[in-house]
């Protein structure tokens, strides 16, 4: 834990947890994190263009069965409302830890609007990695409960006086 001088060993105390594609280098920016942040701004965009290709195309094969104006438009309005809330609940969950019960009850929501949870994990990626601010304040509150807890721990219990 401590040596001599009284500082801290850094493999002592709380471990960093790590983000997807991005393992643990989001705490110091090493290790090709700059070329990761990129890698994965152009694999989000990427699979979001390719989604609204296939979105494209499954439009039109509605336009071809011929089931409607009505039916098209009804598609067209559900893919852009789940979209933008799948965007919006992504992107809230950068910054705070969802709620497991609501992200279950928004499962098939945020399945249908998969193109606004790949947007949202592009353009977050554009700064920094997706979810490193939130990481890196719970790992930071970690880091200094850890220091306050190890600084009170000094000296030998059994010779503390008792009142």
């Amino acid at each position: 834990m401590s040596d001599e001088n009284g500082t801290l060993d850094p493999a002592a105390g709380p471990r960093p947890e790590p983000i997807r594609f991005f393992g643990t280098t989001w705490i110091d920016h090493t290790d090709g994190y700059t070329a990761r942040r990129i890698g994965v701004a152009v694999g989000s965009l990427a699979a979001a263009v390719v989604s609204c290709f296939v979105l494209r195309f499954a439009y039109e094969g509605l336009q071809i069965a011929d089931v409607g104006t009505l039916v098209s438009v009804l598609m067209t309005v559900m893919f852009a409302i789940c979209s933008a809330l799948a965007f919006r609940n992504t992107w809230d969950g950068f910054s705070k830890r969802p709620d497991p019960a609501r992200q279950a009850s928004l499962r098939g929501l945020l399945a249908i609007g998969f193109v606004g949870s790949l947007l949202a994990y592009f353009v977050r990626s554009l700064t920094e990695a997706p979810g490193e601010k939130l990481h890196r304040e719970e790992y930071e509150t970690a880091r200094q409960q850890y220091e306050k807890r190890t600084k009170r721990r000094s000296g030998n219990p059994k010779k503390r006086r008792r009142s």
